[in-house]
């Protein structure tokens, strides 16, 4: 589903450029393109980037509006795998592409390297694997499959297949409620945490969520008497950022700094998402600190670059790192300047590298359960 071209410039020499001839460089091919060139950075980005970024925003939230340009012929995705995935998926619906008379906008991904972890936690074979296990122990009509945004195409079609949907993590209370709607139980992979968040908070216990750990041989580790008691059936992921903020960090905050406030992601875990005093999407995390007035204090537990960018931007406010270790998204760390020009000139060139395109069976399947999400949500 991905395409690596030789292109028709190498890499190589583009590592001894400096970031002031690669910015002067990649703003040659954005005048050259124009509006039919979109850059979209995500909020983990580092600043250089998103500098350059004709949209900053999350995942979902960037690849809905390059999909809505009418003028896009060519999506250049400053963050991971997936997330160029589903610009491709949104960008190259049918009707989209019928409008623009048959033409596929062009979707590549700087540095093919640029991953996310917590999507690998979940593979489609496990997915399965787990599925069909499960079908031993409790009917499958039975439970509805939720994927959070950040896992794979394939993972997303195999949700639309089986009657599920997708979530992010600002609506991932309304997509429970919908599947519960539907069935008594739900398979949520693969951020076991955002799972249980949100779980908690509509009245289902610890105890009726047994993890599934593809790695634990039978039934993921779980009893079959477990299963049957379960409402939500959690996989065994996490976000290798938030899974490091402590309980530990939320309380050294609240005794050296009287009075500041700790807002974090509901990707953490439980016992730091439970005592902190608001705890939202990144977007959430952003009107948070864009809405509070001058002398809030904050430690922000989410990822390091927005959290500093956040720094920039609100001096009038005193905010903190949650955590005393440097967390930062290192696949998404992998877009530099470097691979933005590069990739950016190749594709100027008429030769594009790093091509993502999925293919459509998967991305068929995959639209039908954002689709879902989409109706959910308004």
């Amino acid at each position: 589903m991905s395409t690596v071209s030789l292109g028709s410039y190498d890499f190589a020499p583009y590592r001894s450029l400096s970031n002031e001839e690669l910015h002067q460089r990649i703003q040659k091919v954005r005048e050259d393109l124009g509006s039919k060139l979109l850059i979209l950075g995500h909020h983990y980005q580092q600043d250089e980037v998103i500098e350059l970024s004709d949209l900053r925003g999350d995942s979902y939230q960037l690849s809905k509006l390059a999909a809505e340009s009418s003028d896009c012929r060519f999506i250049a995705f400053c963050g991971v795998h997936f997330m160029a995935e589903t610009a491709d998926i949104l960008a190259n619906r049918p009707e989209k592409v019928a409008e623009r008379e048959g033409q596929r906008v062009t979707v590549i991904l700087p540095d093919m390297a640029a991953g996310c972890s917590m999507a690998d936690m979940a593979a489609i074979e496990q997915v399965e694997n787990a599925w069909d296990d499960l079908g031993e122990v409790i009917d499958t009509n039975d439970i509805t499959p939720v994927t959070y945004i950040n896992s794979a195409a394939s993972l997303k079609a195999f949700v639309g297949k089986h009657g599920g949907i997708v979530c992010t993590s600002s609506n991932a209370d309304k997509a429970l409620k919908w599947a519960f709607n539907r069935t008594s139980r739900v398979l949520f992979f693969p951020d076991q945490h955002l799972g249980r968040n949100t779980a908690l908070t509509m009245g289902i216990t610890e105890q009726q969520m047994p993890v599934w750990n593809p790695y634990a041989g039978d039934l993921g580790g779980s009893t079959e008497a477990q299963l049957v008691d379960s409402k939500v059936i959690l996989w065994q992921g996490h976000c290798s950022v938030h899974q490091m903020f402590k309980k530990e960090h939320v309380e050294a905050f609240r005794q050296n700094h009287p009075g500041i406030k700790i807002l974090v992601h509901p990707e953490c875990m439980r016992e730091v998402n439970e005592i902190a005093d608001v705890s939202g999407s990144t977007g959430k995390i952003i009107e948070t600190v864009r809405n509070s007035p001058a002398g809030t204090q904050w430690a922000i537990g989410t990822e390091l670059h927005l959290v500093n960018r956040l720094k920039k931007e609100h001096p009038e406010q005193e905010i903190h790192f949650l955590s005393p270790v440097v967390c930062m998204c290192a696949t998404m760390y992998r877009i530099d300047l470097a691979h933005l020009c590069w990739s950016l000139e190749n594709l100027a060139a008429g030769t594009p590298v790093n091509e993502i395109h999925v293919d459509e069976e998967t991305a068929k399947w995959s639209r039908v359960a954002l689709e879902r999400m989409l109706e959910v949500s308004a």
